[in-house]
C-alpha cells in the first residue's frame, strides 16, 4: 500500500498520541509514503506559533523529509487541488464542518494524482474513498 501523510497525522505522531502511533505503524507498513511539500510549511507554522524551539521544529521537519518522499506542487497537482478544494468545501458545508484549508486540498489532490490513500484523522477527509483513517 502507498500513502500520503496529512498534517493532522504528523501532528499526532509528534505528540505521541494513540492516533499518532497508528499513523506511524501504517507508515511503516506502507510500500511508499508521500508528504506534500506544503505540509512542511503547515507544520513549521503550527509549531513556531506554539513557541516550539526552532531546533525542535527543524528536527521534526527533517524527520518528515527522511521518512517520506516530499511531493512538490506542479501544474497538474495545482489543477487537481482546485477540484479537490471544491469537493472538500462542499463536503464540509453538508457536514457542518469549518471550511477546509488549501493544505487539505493539496493533500487530497496528491492522493488522487498518485493513486494513494490519505493517512489522517482530520474530519474533512472522513468517509472519502481516498482516506485511510487513523483517528480516534
Amino acid at each position: 500500500m502507498k500513502t500520503v501523510v496529512d498534517s493532522w497525522a504528523w501532528v499526532e505522531l509528534f505528540k505521541g498520541s494513540a492516533s499518532g502511533k497508528k499513523a506511524k505503524e501504517q507508515m511503516e507498513r506502507s510500500d511508499e509514503v508521500f508528504t506534500p511539500s506544503l505540509v512542511l510549511a503547515e507544520l513549521a507554522r503550527k509549531y513556531s506559533g506554539e513557541g516550539e524551539e526552532p531546533a525542535t521544529v527543524r528536527r521534526w521537519l527533517q524527520t518528515v523529509i527522511e521518512a517520506t518522499q516530499v511531493v512538490q506542487i506542479d501544474v497538474g497537482l495545482a489543477e487537481e487541488s482546485a477540484r479537490a478544494s471544491m469537493q472538500l468545501v462542499e463536503k464540509a458545508r453538508k457536514e457542518g464542518l469549518e471550511k477546509p484549508g488549501l493544505g487539505d486540498a493539496i493533500v487530497l489532490a496528491t492522493a488522487k494524482v498518485s493513486r494513494v490513500r490519505v493517512l489522517t484523522g482530520d474530519p474533512h477527509f472522513g468517509g472519502l474513498s481516498e482516506t485511510l483513517w487513523v483517528g480516534d
